[in-house]
């Protein structure tokens, strides 16, 4: 890790967050506060780009299928994004960390105005040693031909999120360990690609979708993240976010997962 670097951004899938079993799953976020808050008490400025609101939901309502209809899925986002937070704020105030939380839609990082406010209010909480955490606000976020408010997937959220704060890095923690050559899923054969610094045709061929049920996003979607980070010339990593305590690992410079960017 370079002695530049100073503010990140860690992204985090609903797959790290919500067991196979639709569980919440309570040793990872645990890890995950552990380990942001000790990169605060060092100086970082943090924001997480968290995922996870309607696994959480299903999870807090018992539930097994996420339901078709839109509006369910709104209510469930709602319900699970304040059982989110709350498991959030009691896990980082146990390590002395204070978090807030942050509802976007894309037209707010769209608008000048509403995105200065946001990097304000970013800003501000840094300054004063909070972590931001962010999520799309999905109970009122619509994707209609005269009001898209809604971003493709929190891969992208994170992305725009860390460009709009200036951050160094982009830290993606997903269920797969960096990118292969091709899905490993389903091919034994594939290869560990470690460093991206261009994006080329072939690597964005051999990227493949979602692997999980509660989640949205897949291969594809990280590759565009990437993109936009390193279109503003910051770097994106991409690794396993089943223990969050591999970030230590990238900030003591080992190799980790995929790395993007020069």
């Amino acid at each position: 890790m370079g002695d530049k670097t100073k503010r990140i951004v860690i992204k985090i899938g609903t797959s790290s967050l919500v067991l196979p079993s639709g569980q919440i799953n309570l040793r990872t976020i645990d890890r995950l506060a552990f380990t942001l808050a000790t990169l605060s008490h060092q100086g970082y400025e943090l924001v997480l780009v968290s995922s996870g609101a309607i696994g959480v939901g299903l999870a807090s309502l018992g539930m097994k299928e996420r339901p078709a209809e839109i509006a369910k899925q709104q209510a469930l986002a709602s319900i699970g994004q304040a059982a989110l937070m709350r498991i959030y704020s009691q896990r980082f105030l146990d390590y002395q960390t204070h978090v807030a939380q942050l509802l976007l839609t894309r037209d707010v990082l769209e608008f000048p105005v509403s995105r200065q406010h946001t990097l304000n209010t970013i800003n501000t909480l840094l300054a004063q040693h909070v972590i931001p955490i962010v999520n799309e606000n999905d109970p009122v976020s619509v994707d209609e031909l005269d009001h898209h408010t809604t971003f493709s997937d929190n891969d992208e959220l994170s992305a725009q999120v860390a460009t709009t704060i200036d951050a160094d890095l982009l830290i993606v923690l997903t269920d797969i360990n960096a990118l292969y050559t091709k899905d490993p899923h389903k091919y034994p054969d594939a290869q560990a690609i470690t460093e991206v610094p261009v994006l080329t045709p072939e690597i964005e061929e051999a990227a493949s979708g979602s692997s999980t049920r509660f989640g949205t996003g897949g291969m594809v979607t990280k590759l565009r993240a990437a993109a936009t980070v390193m279109k503003a010339g910051k770097q994106m990593i991409l690794c396993n976010g089943e223990n969050p305590k591999i970030i230590f690992d990238i900030f003591d410079g080992q190799q980790v997962g995929t790395r993007f960017g020069k």
